[in-house]
């Protein structure tokens, strides 16, 4: 056994013995998230932008607004595309070069989440039907990573598109044309939240540190609407929950996601 192995071993079994307890490794409460701040307007080039920090988990949102050709067979509804990066500096597992599985991964959960929610109507973002569109892009940067990137992403992303303008085209011989100094609000018809828990043999906690993330024997990341309503699921990890677990995270979901919720309501209300 590697000296890493056993290291992680005494973690787990720390972080274990604390659950039975009803305690975690930082303080919290099983079902407790992290204190979560986010800041607007933090890249002033952007068309919208958003630090979230959660915990020691921090990530940068930047939104980028432009025109574009649709989707094939999405003629009459805008582009909505997320993507994700960690820098090196973050931690020292992350690599330069092309995007690694769990960074995709992380991309793809935030981006399912606040498309399945319908936060953006696209079909307000045509110029053109079927020749050209109004294209929103979500770029994330991980600049520290201390567990759950999942959520961190997307209240960063959520705050950076609720605080974005739409710059103004106008269709001109075939070709957008931008109208200097004409801007709108970006369409948004509902707050999506996600909020990620793991379970650690039968003990379900929310919003996992690292330390704790590195331990989990499964993670699920449930995305509510504005209205409660459960809008997409991701599940992550080698194992599974039970049908009354998946209960119990629906539940804490629900709750949770009403809190935080609020919070990027106050953050971003005065854009």
């Amino acid at each position: 056994m590697t000296n890493t192995s056993i290291i992680d071993k005494l973690k787990r079994t720390k972080i274990l013995d604390l659950l039975k307890e009803g305690k975690r490794i930082d303080g919290r409460t099983l079902d407790e998230h992290r204190p979560l701040v986010i800041d607007t307007g933090v890249i002033p080039h952007a068309d919208g932008s958003a630090r979230a920090r959660l915990g020691d988990t921090e990530i940068v949102s930047g939104i980028k607004v432009q025109p574009d050709r649709p989707f094939p067979d999405m003629g009459d509804k805008g582009i909505f595309i997320c993507t994700a990066e960690i820098l090196p500096l973050a931690h020292p597992s992350a690599e330069t070069g092309p995007p690694q599985p769990d960074v995709i991964e992380l991309a793809r959960v935030v981006d399912r989440g606040i498309r399945e929610s319908g936060m953006i109507d696209l079909s307000q973002m045509v110029l053109e039907k079927d020749k050209s569109v109004i294209g929103l892009f979500a770029d994330n940067v991980v600049t520290d990573h201390d567990g759950n990137l999942f959520d961190t992403c997307s209240y960063a992303a959520v705050a950076a598109i609720i605080t974005s303008k739409i710059p103004k085209w106008e269709i001109k011989d075939d070709k957008p044309v931008l109208i200097e100094n004409q801007e709108s609000d970006t369409p948004i018809t509902t707050i999506p939240v996600s909020v990620t828990m793991g379970r650690i043999d039968d003990f379900i906690i929310s919003d996992p540190n690292l330390d704790e993330w590195e331990c989990l024997d499964a993670r699920i990341t449930i995305t509510t609407n504005s209205d409660g309503n459960i809008v997409a699921l991701q599940k992550g990890g080698n194992n599974g929950f039970t049908l009354d677990q998946i209960v119990k995270c629906s539940e804490i979901s629900i709750s949770s996601g009403s809190k935080i919720r609020e919070i990027i309501k106050q953050a971003t209300q005065s854009n």
